[in-house]
């Protein structure tokens, strides 16, 4: 019942967002006051989001199709979006280096872009007013490993254990389903790992991933 509460939520929350700047476009454009162009443009962006969030959705339960382009481009991509969505108090940056911008672990963008984005989500709301997300890729061995790692507020171990199960959650509008959907992206449709790598009260969180080359 959590699973199917929380994934209908996730759903509602992700659709609400564009389609309320949707109609605020809308209203704009009947006052003839604006630069029609401009307004476009916007327009364009929100029902990229909404087909985004449509084909994400649409690859739950079946086999996702996998690409070996640089998964560094998937990354940007997801944290570009992210970017003017986020408090202007937090900064959030892509740290790699030259020689890692080519690493191609098969994977899905779309979804994979997904689980970022919820673990981004999940790191700007665990930081109290300024603060930084620092997404890092690097290879270690046969695995490409990307690093999610936040200044916020941390997590006491007992948490850290339960934070990727469905319903569970420390917030007080959360429903735990964002943190539960990146596991499933991850471990089931990449055979990947995700886990917290450290995690310290009041000293900030970093959440890895692995994924095979």
């Amino acid at each position: 019942d959590k699973v199917w509460i929380g994934l209908s939520r996730e759903t509602a929350h992700q659709l609400g967002t564009p389609i309320t700047a949707l109609l605020g476009w809308t209203d704009l454009l009947e006052t003839g006051e604006v630069d029609n162009t401009l307004v476009a443009n916007e327009i364009r962006k929100d029902t990229d989001r909404l087909r985004n969030i449509a084909e994400r959705f649409s690859k739950i339960g079946s086999k996702p199709e996998m690409t070996t382009s640089p998964i560094a481009e998937s990354l940007s991509l997801a944290l570009s979006y992210l970017q003017s969505r986020i408090s202007k108090n937090i900064s959030l940056s892509f740290d790699t280096s030259a020689s890692e911008t080519d690493l191609c672990p098969p994977h899905n963008p779309v979804l994979i872009g997904w689980a970022i984005e919820n673990l981004c989500r999940n790191a700007v709301d665990a930081i109290e007013g300024k603060g930084s997300v620092t997404v890092r890729l690097f290879k270690d061995k046969s695995s490409a490993v990307i690093d999610v790692i936040d200044t916020g507020k941390g997590m006491s171990s007992s948490t850290a254990k339960h934070i990727f199960d469905a319903g569970f959650t420390t917030k007080k509008r959360g429903w735990g389903i964002g943190l539960a959907l990146a596991r499933r992206i991850v471990e089931q449709y990449h055979s990947g790992k995700i886990f917290v790598a450290h995690t310290e009260p009041a000293a900030g969180t970093t959440i890895r991933i692995l994924l095979p080359l």
